[in-house]
């Protein structure tokens, strides 16, 4: 994840990337910042297989998130800034921002 604040330091551009490895034909990204709605954040997928999005958030906060792959099975972010178990028995990725 790349993280861009603002000048004012109140928001921050972040860029979510998966690998390749992850062996996807789409992705999403789904979390706090979008109400958990599979639709709202569709990735980019590169020439190299890579998928990528960016989106803007509020600075001085933890936002929970994972990846939607191919319209069936969630990926965490293997550089997370922590994990928090979730209602479904798994972990959901942290930003911290």
């Amino acid at each position: 994840m790349k993280k861009t604040y603002s000048k004012t330091g109140t928001t921050c551009r972040v860029t979510f990337e998966l690998p390749a490895d992850v062996e996807a034909t789409s992705a999403a990204l789904v979390g706090e910042f979008n109400d958990w709605d599979k639709t709202k954040n569709p990735m980019t997928q590169r020439k190299d297989g890579r998928f990528s999005t960016t989106v803007s958030l509020e600075a001085g906060r933890e936002y929970r998130f994972r990846y939607f792959l191919d319209g069936e099975r969630w990926e965490n972010d293997w550089n997370a800034d922590k994990y928090l178990t979730n209602d479904q028995g798994s972990e959901d990725s942290v930003i911290v921002l």
